[in-house]
């Protein structure tokens, strides 16, 4: 642990020299929400942000689920700072950024949050100075919310530049999946959406689902909520929980996994056709997010 944490120290120390010479970067802000509990959102963002390491891309994972956090836990890491740490200044960055499966850098969740929305404004600065530092260096930054829409996932939706709402087939799945972004488009409405449905039985399962979200959605919301794909009901998942090892990399032959990476190419190629779209980056996101504006 002690070698790993040395490392990570390093790496973050040389990610923030290449700034000055880099410059500043802006990654993709995602946040990962739905309607419930038990849909396995959790486990889908620990496993999407594995996937799109594994494709070569910088991803830095943020456990932001509000009382509830258990990315660690899924991954079988203890997690020695946290957030909390770091607003009261008692661990510096490079200390809260812990390493998971490979490598992947994340933050863990826990108390601590909702003082964010308390700090004076030299705290803030303190705050979004120190995430900058090493945010700025990646290519993905993935928030993990609370299930439901509390007023802290509101927040995160609201700030971020994609939101990927993950559902089952299961009816009230499917019914509080909608109304969660039906709340969010009646306050927000240039919000995209993108839709992953979880443990399907089969493709059919999996379209019949989506096509009854997004007919509703464009029925009543006059919005267009794009596919992104299934996740296969395997039970390699649920030894995978069972062993604390990420799915993608304990089974990664099973059904789930390849699901996943269909799904993890279908973004990255939705990413690249709206590249256009001008990025906020990580220090636009806290300012929309903990400002309110």
């Amino acid at each position: 642990m002690t070698d790993q944490a040395q490392s990570l120290r390093q790496l973050v120390a040389g990610q923030n020299r290449k700034l000055s010479d880099r410059g500043t970067g802006t990654a993709r802000i995602i946040t990962v929400c739905s309607g419930k509990g038990g849909v396995g959102k959790s486990n889908f963002t620990l496993n999407f942000a594995l996937t799109l390491k594994s494709m070569g891309k910088r991803v830095l994972l943020f456990d932001a689920d509000i009382g509830m956090a258990n990315l660690d836990v899924l991954m079988g890491v203890s997690a020695e700072y946290n957030l909390y740490h770091l607003l009261g200044r008692e661990a510096s960055i490079e200390q809260i950024i812990q390493t998971g499966p490979n490598h992947l850098p994340f933050i863990a969740g826990g108390s601590g949050l909702e003082e964010l929305f308390s700090l004076s404004e030299s705290d803030l600065n303190y705050f979004t100075s120190q995430i900058a530092a090493i945010a700025d260096e990646m290519e993905y930054i993935l928030f993990d919310t609370g299930a439901g829409l509390s007023k802290e996932t509101m927040n995160f939706i609201a700030s971020a530049d994609d939101c990927l709402v993950v559902t089952t087939p299961e009816p009230t799945a499917i019914t509080d999946a909608y109304a969660l972004m039906k709340v969010v488009h009646t306050s927000h409405p240039s919000i995209v959406f993108k839709l992953i449905i979880n443990q399907v039985s089969n493709i059919k399962e999996a379209t019949a689902t989506s096509d009854k979200i997004r007919l509703t959605a464009r029925r009543f919301l006059q919005v267009d909520i794009p596919f992104l794909g299934y996740i296969s009901s395997d039970n390699h998942v649920v030894q995978a929980v069972k062993r604390q090892i990420p799915f993608s990399l304990a089974y990664p032959n099973s059904a789930a996994a390849k699901d996943l990476h269909r799904l993890t190419l279908r973004y990255l190629s939705s990413d690249r056709s709206s590249a256009s779209a001008e990025l906020q980056g990580i220090k636009g996101f806290l300012s929309k997010w903990l400002h309110r504006i």
